[in-house]
């Protein structure tokens, strides 16, 4: 399978059968239950929200833990890779650098992200939108979770 070009438009990742199945039937279980228990206010009723609510949060932890696991090492690439191509005076600040800005520059080029770097630092990139629209050569991330 050929590696499909990412943008700033393009680089979200979307799992159809997650986001746009299990998601929206888990939901609805939570909303059928609930009415059902509204209009007959027994045990099992009441039970069977709690259980579809229990079944919702669950899967969205099923995708929220690998992507907090993903987005460490994320942060720990990136700061390997910045300790690598950043000019000496941005070396000793790469602590300072927020983890979502981290996160962010991971999209940009060797020869972008000192720049990029250096203007996160001085407070001109404050969020990951704003890093990642500042990106010229976008450096494609295929392996998400």
């Amino acid at each position: 399978m050929a590696e499909q070009t990412q943008t700033y438009a393009s680089h979200r990742r979307w799992v159809p059968m997650y986001h746009f199945f299990a998601v929206p039937v888990f939901l609805a279980n939570v909303i059928v239950t609930t009415i059902q228990f509204v209009r007959n206010p027994r045990f099992m009723t009441g039970w069977g929200v709690i259980v579809a609510l229990a079944l919702f949060f669950g899967m969205l932890y099923l995708r929220f833990m690998p992507v907090k696991a993903q987005d460490r090492i994320i942060r720990l690439e990136e700061r390997a890779r910045l300790e690598r191509i950043l000019p000496s005076d941005l070396r000793g600040r790469i602590g300072e650098l927020s983890a979502s800005q981290l996160i962010a520059i991971r999209f940009a080029p060797d020869d972008e992200a000192p720049d990029l770097t250096r203007r996160a630092l001085n407070g001109e990139l404050k969020s990951q939108s704003d890093i990642k629209r500042a990106i010229r050569n976008w450096r494609a991330d295929q392996l998400r979770v």
